[in-house]
């Protein structure tokens, strides 16, 4: 997935999770509304669109209400499984409808014998979206333009909060998974199976907490715990992926040939900044001028370092803006936009989220520096005047799991790194287990023989089958070369350069 700029610096974002959605309903319909037929964007099959019917302020019953949306994918059995799999979207602040094209083939076996059940939280798709202007179409000068982004999310607030839906003190992970829980009663399922990615992780974990007796099976990918602070752990992670990125580089003689001077020249961009330099716009081709700044070199390593299949441009864009020529690293950055309707993010809600539950680095005091400064500062400067909802204190808190957990982590992974997952695993205690994946990166589930160990851990008949599902496939990932453009001097004869 590629971020926009902005979505780039502020915003957890699935790289595993893409696809485009359609479904029926509008926040606020009066009424649960029954599973009933419908097609949905990105499905190839007719599925069934549903919703419950919740207060916006769960304090306040006879309160404004909304409707949160849900698609239920049938099992192909006729006599299926009671137990559904539940999925929650990344972000925080992506739809799970609006992912569910894309995500469905990782959990088509399940889905064989299993209804798999796609969530809206309240705040996103068409439950209650929280959303703000993009800016899809613009120059390149102003998309990467951090302190026009920020301008421009602060003054989406006051939007926000004139909605009908605009308490956005209502849109924590808490109430959210209240939501979920009356999804999981009005389909009549005794106990659910989850399945979460980034920050999905983070509402399964309390949904566990909440509704320990309805989880029969967990999978948490690229683990959040709920007492991560993201606007602080981001730059920490952030830094030590893009360390590792160099160290490997040194230790490979094709990288290291290609690229000796990687680390210095990383902190001669970073030395040198602001700088004006003209660059090639990603979406239209044509000559732009910019300003290299930090928010803007920050973004650029940031969103491939995602996916390490991208990560392996970093080395040749790296050395190019070194040279002066900045066209590959603003690429990397997030030019091409946002992608699909599918990678949107509905930035009023994880604002919501997060200035409420990620609280620990929000006061300015003590700001740390280099990239974590410029990780942080849009979360400070719009939590400032965010409104935050209530968090109880258990949220932070991580009981021992009564139901078997498969966490799994990417050891190059920029924001959720295994050190996240090993904390979380020990403190839910034996029926948890962590699977490390050398060379991944955010987002393991998709890669290789993953998706059969997720089939084979939640369709166990018993806990400890679940718990010895063999995961060795997956030790083997090596990290993708660095990649080089193809060079003039050893074009063939005849071909065009």
């Amino acid at each position: 997935m590629r971020c926009r700029f902005i979505r780039v610096v502020v915003c957890l974002c699935a790289l595993w999770l893409a696809g485009a959605a359609g479904a029926a309903g509008r926040p606020g319909d009066a009424g649960d509304a029954a599973p009933a037929p419908c097609r949905v964007k990105g499905l190839k099959h007719e599925v069934l669109c549903g919703s419950v019917t919740r207060a916006l302020n769960p304090a306040q019953a006879a309160g404004p209400t909304i409707a949160v949306h849900y698609v239920l994918v049938p099992a192909a059995a006729r006599y299926k499984l009671a137990d559904p799999v539940f999925f929650f979207a990344g972000g925080p602040g992506q739809s799970a409808i609006a992912l569910a094209g894309t995500v469905l083939p990782l959990f088509q076996r399940l889905n064989n014998r299993r209804d798999l059940v796609f969530i809206d939280q309240r705040g996103t798709g068409r439950s209650a979206p929280l959303a703000c202007d993009s800016d899809d179409g613009l120059p390149l000068v102003q998309r990467v333009d951090a302190e026009r982004a920020i301008q421009r999310l602060s003054a989406c607030l006051a939007t926000l909060r004139a909605l009908p839906h605009g308490d956005l003190r209502q849109y924590t992970t808490s109430i959210a998974m209240a939501d979920a829980d009356a999804v999981r009663a009005a389909l009549g399922a005794p106990q659910v199976n989850l399945v979460g990615g980034s920050y999905g992780t983070r509402a399964a974990l309390d949904y566990l907490r909440q509704f320990p007796n309805r989880v029969r099976r967990m999978v948490i990918d690229g683990v959040v715990p709920p007492d991560m602070d993201l606007p602080v752990s981001m730059g920490q992670d952030v830094q030590a992926a893009l360390d590792q990125l160099f160290a490997d580089c040194e230790r490979e003689p094709a990288c290291q040939a290609r690229h000796p001077q990687l680390r210095a020249h990383w902190r001669g961009l970073l030395a040198a900044l602001p700088q004006a330099a003209s660059v090639i716009d990603p979406l239209d081709g044509r000559p732009a001028g910019v300003t290299i700044t930090p928010d803007l070199l920050a973004s650029a390593v940031r969103g491939p370092l995602y996916a390490p299949g991208l990560a392996a441009a970093l080395p040749f864009a790296i050395d190019e803006a070194a040279a002066g020529r900045y066209s590959a690293l603003v690429g990397l950055a997030g030019g091409p936009g946002g992608g699909t309707r599918a990678t949107r993010l509905f930035e009023g809600m994880h604002f919501s989220v997060v200035c409420a539950e990620d609280r620990r680095g929000l006061s300015g005091e003590s700001p740390p520096a280099g990239l974590a400064a410029v990780y942080l500062r849009p979360y400070v400067t719009l939590c400032r005047d965010w409104p935050r909802g209530n968090v109880p204190p258990a949220f932070y808190s991580l009981p021992v799991s009564p139901a078997p957990v498969l966490a799994f982590s990417g050891t190059l992974d920029p924001v959720t790194p295994p050190r996240h997952g090993e904390r979380v695993v020990k403190a839910l205690g034996a029926k948890a287990r962590h699977v490390v994946v050398p060379n991944a990166g955010h987002g393991v589930m998709a890669i290789g023989c993953a998706r059969e160990v997720v089939h084979r851990f939640i369709d166990a008949e018993t806990e400890a089958q679940a718990l010895a599902a063999d995961a060795t496939c997956l030790v083997r990932l090596p990290r993708p070369p660095a990649f080089e453009p193809p060079r003039p001097e050893l074009a063939s004869p005849g071909v065009a350069r």
